[in-house]
């Protein structure tokens, strides 16, 4: 999963082409020699489908291997250029961050701008690092993960239980916590588990 550009622009929808306020691109794993096209290449689509967002919509636009997220809040427009594996919910959760501390940051003052920005911005150039991992963008998905590796945990902790060559069934009949009820319980419930495995 890849981010390789994030954008702000200005988009005012009157036939004008947007204007770019903010601009931040790897194009590390690019060839030396590639990497200037690939920039310009970066802003003339940036410019291409902010253009064609309307206000308060958000859009994915496929190019190659590559996808285009853009969202246009009321004429802020961010936009992302992420690989096929970047799942799209954590795409525009990072936009819309983008949005938020560009406004917390600049205010209002974009809507008299008038040509592109060349001032770099060290949020986006920051945000293009840490938003590598989508789970920094997407708390949802971080928690899914989270809970994922606990789950694996458990997992290993039971199989490396049984792997000391110890069996379930014997600790059970050995137990003096489990009256003869629960253990003549487990064994019935062990052997009904596997007839519905064998359907």
């Amino acid at each position: 999963m890849k981010i390789t550009a994030l954008l702000v622009l200005k988009c005012t929808g009157e036939g004008s082409d947007p204007v770019i306020l903010a601009n931040a691109s790897d194009v590390s794993h690019f060839g030396y020699f590639q990497r200037h096209s690939v920039r310009e290449f970066i802003v003339f689509v940036g410019r291409t489908v902010a253009k064609r967002t309307p206000q308060g919509q958000r859009q994915s636009v496929q190019h190659e291997e590559y996808k285009v997220h853009t969202y246009n809040r009321n004429g802020l427009c961010a936009l992302g250029f992420m690989d096929d594996h970047y799942p799209i919910r954590s795409a525009f959760s990072l936009l819309n961050q983008v949005i938020d501390e560009y406004q917390k940051a600049f205010g209002e003052s974009w809507r008299t701008v008038q040509e592109d920005g060349t001032q770099p911005w060290p949020y986006l150039n920051e945000a293009l690092t840490k938003f590598q991992d989508p789970a920094e963008a997407d708390k949802l998905l971080k928690i899914q993960r989270e809970l994922d590796e606990t789950k694996i945990i458990l997992h290993k902790t039971i199989d490396s239980v049984l792997a000391r060559g110890e069996k379930l069934d014997s600790l059970v009949e050995k137990s003096s916590d489990l009256s003869a009820a629960s253990q003549m319980f487990y064994k019935q419930a062990k052997k009904t588990n596997q007839c519905c495995t064998i359907l």
